[in-house]
């Protein structure tokens, strides 16, 4: 959890506000994932603090939505071309990439227990 929070501290992701009389707010919830080596053992603890966004109303809290991924057919496709042409392959991760995104709408969250 301390990750986490210090990640959210470190990109800017909120702000201390006092609450103004007409604005909704959006509570929030630590949600725990392990995650494993390729041998089954546990490779570290994980705890991401989420927003419950299932209340939101579209069109009133918020416009549109996206999430860039890949289709399945595109990524088949270019693992097709790296092994005709030997293409080395690469894999990235990139820490807290939810976060990087800009919002055009202001949200206002309950703070997180503790």
């Amino acid at each position: 959890m301390d990750n986490e929070m210090k990640a959210l501290q470190k990109n800017e992701t909120w702000g201390l506000v006092t609450l103004l009389p007409n604005k909704k707010t959006v509570g929030c919830r630590w949600v725990y994932i392990m995650k494993y080596n390729a041998n089954g053992s546990i490779e570290q603890y994980k705890a991401r603090l989420v927003a419950k966004g299932y209340i939101q109303v579209y069109a009133i809290d918020y416009q549109k939505t996206f999430s860039p991924m890949a289709k399945m057919n595109t990524v088949r496709f270019l693992l097709s071309l790296a092994a005709i042409f030997s293409w080395d392959i690469q894999q990235y991760d990139v820490k807290n990439a939810f976060l990087h995104g800009d919002l055009m709408e202001e949200i206002y969250m309950i703070l997180p227990p503790g």
